[in-house]
């Protein structure tokens, strides 16, 4: 079982930056993957960006070039940092975690978004 905690949300204006992050319950080196989802009001959730074991990266086509994920085994935690964000950027970000063949998220427990224009 692994649980994870996001946090760092909030309330930015257009251009601005937030940092996310993602504690988990346990050592996330033995994680195949980490990464984020988010999902807007009406919208399907969207998969954002991903990490892998080896540090590869992978980012939604809307994000690119704006959003770095990284990770820190040392601390357990996976980071989203977002800059220039967009109102479109608004939405509730979930973390996961690919670990013994399972994925698990913090879909319980998401982080509220919100850019203005």
């Amino acid at each position: 079982q692994v649980q994870l905690v996001g946090s760092g949300g909030g309330l930015v204006q257009a251009g601005g930056s937030l940092r996310l992050s993602c504690a988990a319950s346990r050592n996330i080196f033995s994680f195949n993957a980490m990464g984020w989802y988010r999902q807007a009001p009406g919208k399907q959730r969207e998969l954002v960006a991903t990490i892998t074991s080896g540090d590869s990266t992978n980012y939604a086509d809307s994000v690119k070039g704006r959003f770095t994920i990284s990770r820190d085994n040392a601390k357990n935690t996976v980071y989203l940092q977002m800059n220039s964000l967009k109102p479109e950027d608004t939405a509730v970000y979930y973390c996961y975690a690919e670990f013994m063949g399972l994925r698990f998220g913090s879909w319980g427990q998401g982080t509220q978004v919100t850019v203005s224009s």
